[in-house]
């Protein structure tokens, strides 16, 4: 029993000829058939074949006549397989279970004959352009072959047309000397779009390269109005220091003529020192100034000649931007020039600033020195200023006499006589004036006189006591 069980492959059908089976229409069939499974065959009433059931590639090259007449070598590839249901296989199974080449056999005559008769109704030029098409009638046309056989067409493909006499290469050689064509025109555009872009290109490059310029330009515009703020505050900074310096000195020797000053004559002595340093500094500053200008004038001459030489370079390559580069150069050299002259200015009359004010305290540290010598040896300035005021007042009391044309005395007393009387008439004169000073003021200028007078014998007397001093020695 094990020998008479008979199983298909996937890819096979069973056909059992001598056993009945039922078809779909309702009639009995002497041939089973069987797919993915098995059965038991009796070797004396039946008998079991098996039919591939693959697909099967068919090459077909025929030789047709166009529409035209034109005699073309047409190659096409075609898939066959037996049908899948039963009454294919059972119709494949009756003309081919027995000689399976036979099924290429008949599909290769098939598709040849159909072939031939499509292209004799088409142009070549239709079966260049339209092979979808082309396939499409065929196998439309002999479906109903294969179908009878058993058969079905999985696909047909054209896959080339040739002809022996040039036709399609006449063809071909249009359409490529058409493309070619076009193909030059689209390279002549390229290369036209290529040089437009370069153009595009330089020009968006000297557009930059100006802006560079233009740039580099400001930036050195810059540079040089940083180094002139920086020289500007460095001199700046530096007549601060020397201000700073000098207003030390000021008040150190200001201290030390405190520390000297006792007398009213030498609070002026101070004044004068004060107003010399002052005057000095004011030398000094403007020296400063007018070397501070110089230089400044000297940079702008240094950085007008460097940018004309630069605008004389640029002029070579394109004049119309030298000329504004050198207009924007003029421009900047004026501007730096009226700053240089602003900043001189204003140096300037920083130190005749600083000037006026050393002089106003020069004066005022005279005031305060004169102040505090009257306050610590009033009594000394007094008698001074009365005794330096006593000789006009003696000079206007003379005057009243000198109007008197001629005296006479009548009578006198003691041993002078007239002379005698007209002295006491003087001393008593005088004597009124001095009570007269006296009550106005509280001084008394007899005291002082007679103070004065003691006080120059005494240092008269101390200079003769002194020894004299000792001769250099050779």
């Amino acid at each position: 029993m094990r020998a008479w069980y008979k199983v298909a492959r996937a890819d096979e059908a069973l056909v059992i000829v001598g056993r009945r089976q039922r078809k779909s229409d309702g009639q009995t069939s002497s041939i089973a058939v069987i797919r993915g499974g098995g059965a038991v065959v009796n070797p004396i009433t039946q008998r079991a074949e098996t039919l591939s059931l693959r697909a099967r590639q068919i090459m077909v090259q025929p030789t047709a006549q166009s529409i035209q007449g034109v005699t073309v070598d047409v190659t096409g590839v075609a898939l066959v397989k037996v049908g899948s249901d039963n009454q294919s296989i059972a119709r494949a199974a009756e003309r081919f279970v027995s000689q399976d080449k036979a099924i290429e056999v008949f599909t290769t005559e098939q598709l040849e004959g159909a072939l031939r008769g499509v292209v004799a109704t088409l142009s070549v030029e239709q079966l260049m352009r339209d092979r979808q098409e082309l396939s499409d009638q065929i196998a439309t046309l002999i479906k109903s072959d294969l179908d009878e056989q058993g058969l079905v067409l999985d696909s047909f493909q054209i896959q080339g047309i040739t002809d022996e006499n040039g036709y399609v290469h006449a063809l071909g050689a249009e359409e490529v000397s058409k493309v070619k064509r076009q193909a030059e025109i689209a390279r002549i555009d390229a290369e036209r779009q290529i040089k437009a872009r370069e153009i595009a290109t330089s020009e968006e490059t000297l557009v930059e390269q100006t802006q560079f310029d233009k740039n580099q330009a400001a930036a050195a515009s810059d540079v040089g109005e940083a180094r002139a703020e920086a020289e500007q505050a460095e001199a700046l900074a530096r007549a601060r220091a020397e201000q700073g310096v000098l207003m030390q000195q000021a008040e150190n020797r200001q201290a030390q003529l405190d520390a000297d000053v006792k007398r009213v004559a030498d609070a002026a002595q101070y004044e004068e020192q004060k107003r010399a340093d002052a005057r000095a500094y004011s030398r000094m500053k403007d020296a400063e100034a007018a070397a501070d200008v110089q230089r400044r004038e000297a940079d702008i001459s240094e950085y007008e000649q460097q940018r004309k030489a630069d605008a004389d370079a640029y002029v070579q390559i394109k004049a119309a931007e030298a000329d504004a580069q050198k207009a924007e150069r003029e421009a900047e050299a004026i501007r730096v020039q009226a700053q240089a002259e602003a900043d001189a200015a204003r140096a300037r009359a920083q130190a005749e600033a600083d000037a006026i004010r050393l002089a106003g305290e020069a004066r005022a540290a005279a005031i305060r020195a004169e102040a505090e010598a009257l306050k610590q040896n009033q009594e000394a300035v007094l008698a001074q200023r009365s005794l330096e005021v006593l000789v006009p007042m003696m000079t206007e009391f003379a005057k009243g006499y000198a109007t008197v044309g001629s005296v006479t005395v009548l009578a006198g007393s003691g041993d002078g006589g007239a002379s005698s009387h007209m002295a006491g008439e003087a001393a008593m004169g005088m004597r009124a004036m001095f009570d007269t000073v006296r009550e106005a003021t509280g001084i008394d200028l007899s005291s002082v006189i007679q103070g004065t007078s003691v006080g120059r014998g005494i240092a008269t007397g101390q200079q003769q006591e002194a020894p004299a001093p000792a001769e250099p020695q050779e």
